[in-house]
């Protein structure tokens, strides 16, 4: 994808004054997968337009880049981390014990998660029931918690046709998985009473525990080759999907409209995923997406601080922008976001 330059009015953000104090002329930023082609636009933008070379983005997913992030302080660790789902308490404190205790998170937009597969095959209108009757590793069969014996989406919901179950998911270390299993496998479990059987069979010293087991075993997915974890990006789910013309993938929102001509997306709980089901919050599986800047860094590293700017500024994360033509949802609150930057804001509320 190629840029115009922008417009000097349209970079109204922070003068560009390169510095030759650091041994790293170029940002790093690694993680999410879902992030990546949003900060790989930006970064090749950024490089156009300001007197910086073009940050260096690399996928791997939420965790294995914030896993990154929090390896320290100095040259030799990344900026920026991106990431499909807030920062972990354990992950803070991961990056404290190894002396990264100011981190500035900056929120860039919405995506959503959605189910796609090819173009030419069935269609699908899904409910989290569905899915968590096609992938949970036990089900609730006469009352009781059983291995999971379904092979075919027909036998899952009667609507369906009878094609095989062959599920693409993002693995563990992506953020979408989280959101995968919170917002529709665990709801799932949970709206259709079988996560009282979860409950009565889970053990624990208090409800509370009791109740994080129950939830760990309804969101455990089946080991029996019907639901496949892809640890790549998109790209690997597509190839997946390709070779196997059975295959559902889970996607995010922007990969999947970046890819019409091959796969075809379902609604979930009859609400067709777009922008503007996402944005108005009627689609059931969305999420915020965001970046971490390490700020000991910035004033250390040529340019880290212009890039986050330039990133959420108007002209690149509004709803007019480039990251919005490929799919971004943009933030209604992006000006707060700006400050948050601007002024360095880090997790806590200092500055």
């Amino acid at each position: 994808m190629s840029f115009v330059k922008l417009s000097a009015s349209a970079l109204a953000i922070a003068a560009v004054s390169a510095t030759t104090a650091a041994a790293r002329d170029q940002v790093q930023v690694a993680g999410s997968s879902t992030v990546l082609p949003y900060a790989s636009i930006v970064a090749e933008a950024f490089g156009e337009n300001f007197d910086f070379p073009t940050p260096v983005v690399e996928s791997g997913g939420s965790s294995a880049g914030l896993k990154r992030f929090c390896e320290g302080v100095g040259e030799n660790t990344i900026d920026v981390a991106n990431a499909s789902r807030k920062i972990r308490e354990k992950e803070i404190k991961a990056c404290a014990d190894a002396g990264v205790t100011d981190i500035i998170e900056v929120q860039i937009g919405y995506d959503g998660i959605v189910f796609a597969s090819d173009i030419n095959g069935n269609s699908f209108a899904f409910t989290p029931d569905d899915w968590y009757k096609a992938l949970s590793a036990q089900v609730v069969v006469d009352g009781q918690l059983v291995d999971n014996p379904y092979k075919t989406w027909d036998q899952v919901n009667p609507n369906f046709p009878a094609q095989p179950i062959a599920a693409f998911v993002p693995g563990t270390k992506h953020g979408t998985r989280e959101v995968f299993e919170d917002k529709v496998i665990l709801a799932g479990c949970e709206h259709t009473g079988d996560f009282d059987a979860y409950l009565a069979a889970a053990e624990g010293d208090s409800d509370k525990a009791k109740k994080k087991a129950a939830e760990k075993a309804c969101i455990a997915l089946r080991t029996d080759g019907v639901s496949v974890d892809i640890d790549g990006d998109y790209t690997e789910t597509l190839a997946r999907i390709d070779s196997n013309k059975d295959g559902i993938g889970v996607f995010g929102l922007a990969f999947y409209e970046n890819n019409t001509d091959k796969l075809q997306v379902a609604t979930m709980s009859d609400v067709v995923p777009s922008t503007e089901s996402i944005a108005t919050g009627e689609y059931p599986v969305s999420r915020p997406l965001f970046f971490y800047v390490k700020k000991a860094h910035i004033g250390v590293i040529p340019g880290l601080k212009e890039y986050a700017e330039f990133f959420v500024a108007d002209e690149i994360a509004g709803p007019d922008g480039p990251l919005a033509e490929y799919g971004l949802v943009s933030d209604p609150e992006l000006i707060k976001v700006q400050e948050a930057v601007a002024n360095e804001t880090v997790l806590g509320g200092g500055s």
